[in-house]
């Protein structure tokens, strides 16, 4: 019995691990994640733009999911591209060193992190956090759902805050 359900849990294991590996890892790892937010805020400035930072991991597949999620769909993709500069920023897991460094990280994005990952941190040009988005409320069974997607990035559009 217990030859079989060590056999079952390795075999999802498996599953699992092999449906993350086949989704693109879209965080740069290497990259200063202040920086990278600087350089959207200063983009978004120049395009009258807001930017969303969607904070988590290559290690983290609901994150990868979201990502790819949101690049397969016209309204979405077509939303966004008007609308935001969208960057990807990693974070490292919970529980690491890399993690506790990076405190200024979470600092700037009002401790985003409290929600869970992956998680959307809503910038105005400014740099100004305007919204954090816990992704869980547009998932829907092992994806994310088109129109709880929409609703967020549209209720969040430069023009819809004015």
């Amino acid at each position: 019995m217990k030859k079989t359900i060590l056999i079952l849990f390795l075999a999802l294991a498996s599953i699992g691990m092999k449906a993350q590996t086949q989704l693109p890892k879209v965080y740069d790892e290497k990259a200063d994640p202040i920086a990278q937010i600087d350089q959207a805020v200063a983009k978004a400035a120049k395009g009258k733009k807001h930017v969303i930072v969607q904070l988590g991991g290559n290690w983290c597949i609901w994150c990868l999911r979201f990502a790819d999620f949101i690049t397969k769909d016209a309204d979405i993709k077509a939303t966004i591209d008007k609308n935001y500069e969208y960057i990807h920023v990693n974070i490292p897991r919970r529980g690491t060193p890399q993690y506790e460094a990076a405190a200024p990280l979470q600092k700037r994005l009002d401790n985003a992190g409290r929600f869970g990952y992956p998680v959307l941190v809503v910038l105005s040009p400014k740099g100004k956090v305007l919204h954090i988005q816990d992704s869980s409320f547009l998932e829907s069974g092992n994806s994310y759902d088109k129109g709880k997607v929409l609703r967020f990035l549209k209720n969040w559009t430069p023009e819809a805050v004015r």
